[in-house]
């Protein structure tokens, strides 16, 4: 059995998206997934990409994936990392692929001196939660995230 993680190709576009929509459903919003094949080609490999993805291979079948952006800590000064999506096909899971892609991000956080290395899980998510928990991450209960999208978006910045 051989697990690798490398850098996402334009190639596997319709594997990330396969991978989206496997984790919409898990997050029990099997029709919230919006994005296309071509989106993806273009807001991850196109030239002006601001986000990354990472493909986790088990005997070179790809069984999930990751997406990932850099944000900034005017604390601390620094460059963080922030994962957007984490997803193992279920059949899948056990075999190591989440706790290796986290190790992988993990990595590159401290290859590219960033501070942190966030991201979000539902509170429902008692699964990934434990495992959050048993590398070592702490939950940061002080904050409430607010969203702005849709038409309240739009409302909002064309609000004079």
């Amino acid at each position: 059995m051989s697990l690798s993680i490398r850098p996402a190709e334009v190639a596997d576009a319709a594997t990330i998206l396969h991978f989206i929509n496997e984790l919409a459903i898990y997050e029990k919003e099997p029709d919230a997934v919006l994005n296309t094949v071509e989106e993806i080609e273009q807001k991850l490999f196109g030239k002006e990409a601001r986000a990354h993805s990472v493909i986790c291979e088990l005997d070179g079948e790809a069984i999930g994936f990751a997406v990932y952006f850099f944000n900034y800590s005017t604390w601390l000064g620094k460059h963080g990392l922030y994962l957007e999506d984490l997803y193992v096909s279920q059949d899948k899971r056990g075999v190591g692929a989440g706790k290796g892609i986290m190790k992988y991000l993990a990595r590159l956080a401290l290859q590219k001196d960033c501070g942190r290395f966030e991201w979000v899980v539902l509170d429902w998510n008692k699964p990934s939660i434990d495992f959050y928990e048993s590398i070592g991450a702490k939950a940061q209960n002080e904050w409430t995230i607010y969203r702005l999208t849709g038409q309240e978006l739009i409302d909002f910045a064309e609000q004079v």
